[in-house]
């Protein structure tokens, strides 16, 4: 029986002419596992807002939403808030008290239950899990991925019919992911609550997905079991975000069942009939894209080690008041000219802390940090910000003060350069279609290009990047790919933080592990992800054991081309 029907659906919002969604047909059956995936701007989350009337987006909507057979908008209030769900991207913004055992309360009691009922359900909750350890804690000293995981605990709390989740881990490092994603495989299983999950890392949430909707332009491109899901979008754009697995399998015409994990992947190649261990040296090539988009092969870029670097950390210390712990201990760091440098690590090591350091938005209280070979503290203000130093921060609204996005640039534009630059940085971006809509009415891969044209328009010479690819879909991360690349092209130097492994293997020079507070290794990027555990790629996962150079897709299809 469908818990969900949607019919005939269209959404347009106020002062658009295109509508946000076009005559949508489907349904969630009870005790489904359904992931919404599609390109930023898709009408992902205006769908999922229509889950349920308090998040409604405004606008002339057209169509019927049925919730177990009714209409949703005769559904009560109480009700909804019962039995339907909602896990939003950030978990900031989800959660409303300061001890996580009443966060956990929060919502019974606003529906109004016993103190007895209470008391169980949270206990019952906090077991399942695994929040006995941290039950009494402040919330704000939880890291992201303990934050999310208490808002889905404080959520299923209420025994909902269907939970309904945007982005939930686009903020959370892959272990944290990982967690999270396999709690509602648990969720899903095991309490038979049905679950509607927008999705950009798709590598491990297919596995555990009954069907698969791609959205494309406010329809629906496809919707099927992730089996049968390549062959219907083969030569489409989002074809890049598939999980690693079938884009090889497809590339190399592979035939049978299409395979979707890494382990399915791994014996799909064993198959194979060349399986022997390759060469030392023989991938020293790589493939990046031009700013348009395009391939070529280029070797790594080959760092002198004589040269000054522009980002120099020396023996840094850092915590946020005097009595509370380090955050950042004893950081070296060494970043050159020129250079796409990758920062990795767990939610709460403090790699944001570091952004923050070198961008003086904090200062050390051991230690110096060095910019271009200058103190950063000799710096004025006039000089650092602007054509030295570009900041993109983790929330990219913080960068937002004006009513539509171009007037956002224009501010840019009157400081720091003229129409001419403008247009490039537009164009560059892909945001020309954004430009009169409103900066919080984007989706969140949209608000991050627009953020980063922001950066971009000052021309600066640093670059520094806090989870550039959050909320963004595979078909832009390869757009995003070709600017920085062209960036570093230029001489700019870049520093991103990112929990994006794949992004980091295919595209950066060099990556770095952050943990506890320090840099643990840092090295050349193909170096960096060969034999690890769990910060590697799908693709070294799945081909090691026969080839163990193999970083990237690509690596794969060329060696077994070869």
């Amino acid at each position: 029986m469908a818990l969900f029907e949607i019919q005939h659906l269209t959404f347009t919002y106020p002062g658009q002419q295109e509508p946000a969604l076009k005559a949508l047909d489907f349904s969630v059956e009870e005790g489904e596992f359904l992931v919404i995936c599609g390109k930023s701007g898709c009408g992902k989350s205006t769908l999922l807002r229509h889950f349920k009337t308090a998040m409604a987006p405004f606008g002339v909507r057209e169509g019927e939403i049925l919730f177990d057979g009714r209409r949703l908008s005769e559904v009560s209030v109480r009700e909804q808030g019962a039995r339907i769900g909602y896990v939003l991207q950030s978990p900031d913004n989800q959660v409303v008290t300061d001890k996580v055992w009443h966060e956990l309360a929060f919502g019974l009691e606003n529906l109004g239950y016993d103190t007895g009922t209470i008391r169980l359900r949270v206990a019952e909750m906090a077991s399942f899990f695994g929040i006995q350890t941290w039950f009494m804690k402040n919330v704000e000293e939880l890291s992201g991925g303990q934050k999310q995981l208490l808002n889905l605990a404080a959520v299923m709390a209420m025994q909902p019919d269907i939970l309904v989740l945007d982005e939930p881990t686009s903020q959370l490092d892959p272990l944290a992911a990982g967690d999270f994603l396999a709690t509602l495989r648990k969720i899903n299983a095991e309490l038979g609550t049905s679950i509607v999950l927008i999705e950009h890392r798709l590598e491990e949430v297919l596995a555990y997905a009954d069907r698969v909707m791609v959205m494309e332009e406010g329809g629906i491109l496809a919707l099927a079991p992730p089996r049968h899901l390549a062959s219907l979008i083969r030569g489409n754009d989002m074809f890049q975000a598939m999980p690693v697995p079938m884009r090889i399998f497809d590339a190399l015409e592979g035939e049978g069942d299409c395979p979707v994990t890494v382990r399915e992947g791994r014996e799909w190649l064993q198959q194979l009939p060349a399986t022997e261990a390759m060469p030392e040296g023989e991938l020293e090539t790589k493939r990046v894209p031009e700013a348009g988009g395009a391939g070529r092969f280029s070797g790594r870029r080959r760092q002198n080690r004589e040269e000054a670097p522009v980002i120099e950390i020396r023996d840094v210390w850092f915590r946020y008041e005097k009595e509370l712990p380090d955050v950042v201990r004893d950081l070296n760091l060494r970043v050159n000219k020129g250079e796409l440098f990758c920062l990795l690590g767990g939610n709460g090591t403090g790699k944001t802390t570091t952004l923050n350091l070198i961008g003086r938005i904090r200062k050390p209280y051991r230690g110096k940090i060095f910019l271009k070979g200058k103190e950063l503290g000799q710096y004025r203000e006039s000089e650092l910000y602007g054509s030295l130093l570009g900041i993109l921060p983790q929330n990219p609204q913080c960068l937002f003060v004006k009513d539509t996005v171009e007037e956002d640039l224009r501010e840019m534009t009157g400081r720091h350069g003229d129409r001419e630059r403008l247009e490039e940085v537009v164009e560059q971006t892909e945001i020309r279609h954004l430009l009169k809509a409103h900066p919080y009415d984007l989706s969140g891969g949209e608000q991050q290009r627009a953020a980063l044209a922001k950066v971009l328009l000052l021309d600066p010479e640093v670059i520094l990047l806090d989870e550039p690819t959050k909320g963004m879909d595979g078909f832009y991360k390869q757009k995003l790919a070709g600017i920085l690349k062209s960036l570093t092209g230029e001489g700019r130097t870049i520093l991103m933080v990112s929990h994006d492994i794949e992004f980091c293997a295919e595209f950066g020079d060099t990556c770095a592990l952050f943990f506890y507070g320090g840099v643990v290794t840092s090295r050349a990027a193909r170096d960096f992800f060969r034999g690890n555990s769990f910060y590697t790629t799908a693709a070294n996962r799945m081909a090691r054991k026969w080839c163990p150079e193999v970083v990237t897709a690509k690596d794969v299809i060329e060696r077994c081309r070869k």
